[in-house]
Order: C-alpha cells, then sequence, then structure tokens
C-alpha cells in the first residue's frame, strides 16, 4: 500500500534536482552563507536543492562569475548529484549565464529568474500576469541570443520554465519590444481603473490600512483573522501576489477602514519587479497607515523606493504562538523609535490563535480616530529603544521569531 510519505518522496523525486551557489564578495554586500533563503526560493519554484556551495571573491569573474576553479568544483556537484540545474544567489550577467551553462551543461538561474518563475506560477489576477509578463519580457530580452524552447513549461524545475499562460515562447527582439509595449499600455488602462477606485474610495472618506512585510511574515493569515476572510496563505514564498481589500470594522469607534493585503517583499527583490507592480504596491505608497509586519529593515528599504517611508506606521510582530514563555514580551505593546526618532506602535501578535489581535484593533482605532500620535505617549517606551537609536540596523536588535506557517 503507497502512503502519504512514499507518494511525497515519489513526488519530488520527480522535481528538477539544483545546486545552489552563493558568492561572498565582502566590502558590506549582503550575503547568506547558509543558503536557506535561496533554498525556500528553489522549494517555492519546484526544485529540490541537492548541494550547496559558496566562495569568496573580491569581485566577479567577468566571464563564469565565480571563476573556472570554482565553476570546475561546481561541476562536479552537477555530475555527483545528477542535477538538473544550477541556481545563484546573485544576478548575473547575460554573458555569465550563457558561459556557465556551456561549461556545467546545465540550465544555469539567478536570483532574479527565480522569482520571476515563482511570480508567473503564482499570479492570479489579470493584473497580477500583466504585471509579471512585463518583468520577465524585460528580464529576458537581454538574454535573446538562447533558445526559447526551453521555456515551455511541463513541468516545475528551473529547467522547464514558461510565463503565464504560454505554452511555448519564440520571439526575436522586435517581438519582445512590441510585446512590452502592449503590456504596458494594457497596465496603463489597469492603474486607471485603480485611481479611479482609490478616489471613489477618497471621497467616501475611508480611511486606509495596508499591510506590508518580508513575504512568509504572516501577512494574509493576519489579514484572515482581521476581517475573517479567506485569502489564500501558506508557509511558502509569496503564497500570495494580488492585492486584496476588504471592509475591518472596529468596534470601539462605530467606524470601518479599508484593510489591503499587499505582496510580500523580499532581500534584493528585483527592481523590474518594483516597477511592474508600481500599481499593486501602490496600495502601501496611497495608504493611511501601514501595518508593518517584520521583517522591518528590509520593508523600510522597499519602502523608500515607493516613495511609501513616511507613512505612519504600526510595527506588527506576528507569530508570537511559536515564543517559549521566556521569550514572550512584557507587554502586548510598546513604543519603538526607530531612525531619526520617530516613534511607531509595537504589538505582537498572533494571527493563529488570536493573542494580541484586540491590542492590535484598539490601535487601529486610535490611527482611524486621528489620536494614535497622542496615544503614543502613554504607551511604555521600548525595551530595545537604547539599541535602536544607537545607529545599529533594526533588525540587528529584535528579537528573533520562529518561522511558521505564514
Amino acid at each position: 500500500m503507497t502512503t502519504a510519505a512514499d507518494h511525497a518522496s515519489s513526488t519530488q523525486a520527480d522535481l528538477p534536482r539544483a545546486i545552489l551557489v552563493g558568492v561572498d564578495f565582502g566590502g558590506g554586500s549582503h550575503f547568506d552563507a547558509s543558503l536557506d533563503e535561496l533554498a525556500l526560493l528553489a522549494e517555492s519554484a519546484g526544485d529540490v536543492p541537492v548541494a550547496r556551495i559558496t566562495a569568496r571573491r573580491k569581485s566577479p569573474d567577468p566571464a563564469l562569475f565565480v571563476g573556472s576553479g570554482k565553476a570546475d568544483e561546481i561541476k562536479a556537484l552537477v555530475l555527483g548529484h545528477q542535477a538538473e540545474a544550477v541556481l545563484f544567489d546573485q544576478a548575473l550577467s547575460p554573458a555569465q549565464q550563457r558561459n556557465l551553462e556551456r561549461h556545467l551543461g546545465v540550465a544555469v538561474a539567478d536570483r532574479t529568474m527565480l522569482i520571476l518563475e515563482i511570480f508567473a506560477a503564482r499570479a492570479q489576477s489579470h493584473e497580477g500576469k500583466l504585471q509579471v509578463e512585463l518583468a520577465r519580457l524585460q528580464y529576458l530580452s537581454t538574454r535573446l541570443v538562447r533558445r526559447w524552447s526551453h521555456l515551455e513549461r511541463q513541468r516545475g524545475g528551473i529547467g522547464n520554465r514558461g510565463g503565464p499562460g504560454e505554452a511555448q515562447i519564440e520571439l526575436d527582439r522586435r517581438m519582445i519590444g512590441e510585446r512590452i509595449k502592449s503590456v504596458k499600455d494594457r497596465l496603463v488602462r489597469v492603474k486607471k481603473q485603480r485611481n479611479t477606485q482609490r478616489r471613489s474610495r477618497e471621497r467616501s472618506g475611508t480611511f486606509r490600512i495596508s499591510l506590508v512585510g518580508y513575504t512568509n511574515a504572516g501577512k494574509s493569515t493576519l489579514f484572515n483573522a482581521l476581517v475573517k476572510a479567506r485569502t489564500y496563505s501558506a508557509d511558502q514564498l509569496f503564497a500570495t501576489l494580488d492585492t486584496t481589500t476588504r471592509q475591518l470594522w472596529l468596534e470601539d469607534i462605530g467606524r470601518s477602514a479599508a484593510l489591503s493585503d499587499t505582496v510580500g517583499f523580499i532581500r534584493d527583490l528585483p527592481h523590474k519587479l518594483v516597477e511592474a507592480f508600481e500599481a499593486t504596491l501602490q496600495e502601501a505608497a496611497d495608504a493611511d497607515l501601514l501595518l508593518h509586519v517584520v521583517d522591518a529593515a528590509e520593508v523600510q528599504r522597499v519602502l523608500g523606493d515607493i516613495g511609501a517611508a513616511d507613512i505612519q506606521q504600526v510595527l506588527v510582530f506576528n507569530k508570537a504562538d511559536k515564543l517559549e514563555d521566556g521569550q514572550l514580551p512584557r507587554s502586548a505593546s510598546d513604543v519603538l523609535e526607530l531612525e531619526g526618532g520617530v516613534r511607531v506602535p509595537r504589538v505582537f501578535v498572533s494571527a493563529l490563535d488570536g493573542r494580541g489581535l484586540p491590542e492590535l484593533r484598539r490601535i487601529l482605532s486610535s490611527a482611524v480616530a486621528g489620536t494614535l500620535q497622542a496615544d503614543l505617549n502613554s504607551m511604555p517606551g521600548s525595551s530595545i529603544e537604547s539599541s535602536t537609536t544607537s545607529g545599529a540596523p533594526l533588525h540587528d536588535s529584535l528579537p528573533e521569531l520562529p518561522d511558521a506557517a505564514a
């Protein structure tokens, strides 16, 4: 009799096997020695990481990115594990990608391509599919010297890629240019529709709240808990891409607010994706209040990119149910001082079991009523306030929360 475990093992065996590669260039550049995030991206894209390898260099090798010696090491891993793909945690130039594929004999993809593939598989709305297609076409337009047959998706994994709604692509530069122009024109129309809806909400005086945060931080689960919705959530990166807006009723003040769940951020989110998702991210930029579900440091950078850094925020530390008793905060909420002396409320919640949600609703009521800044003076100060005002990055001083379902 075949068990569920046997089926899962069989399914995994059918997926492409991938080698993960990361390079430390020093000089303050971000380097994930564990490659854990790249592994999550690979799994979300339908690949099975079978080996990881890292290197240190002063600068990228112009031809092979990692140099010929390290490329030979990677090739040995490919042969030893019978891998079908090699995934890099940094961006590769078109020439480096082509040279690596010739040297290694398997498909090669960088972090940008991996994220684009996940977005292509997850986009559901018409707008989301257009945004993903635009970013993907812009990325691929520099890589037209390769054959296009590898883009037909027959199964998951980096070796067989394809965009939303496309069975096979055979395009030259002229055709891609025309397609990019067509998609941009359609997105302009979508943006006009969104602006019309946004102006309608503004005329009605609706207070707008946007959930922002790192992908897989629990935004969708928190959204569902607050508005009793059934938005898809899962323990995976970029489980949801499309903005969803619902009315949030606040009993304390007898008013409702519009709560939007937006696409999650990630370290080194490709700029082409930020540009392509401008219409979706505009929900955050036009909000009256941001519910920032940490990882705080990386989200702050992206919020700056989209013009939302100065909007009032509430920091929401989700997944409190996964903390041990000794790790639980002394207070369900306090005040945190960010860079520049800006004071924001911070609340610890669990979207799964509901703890902290009444306190979060109270803070939202204050924000909608326009009394939040005044109320901050009566809230207790953060126990880590001194470390966050000393110039240390916010994410270095915050307690690390365990991973859990999104």
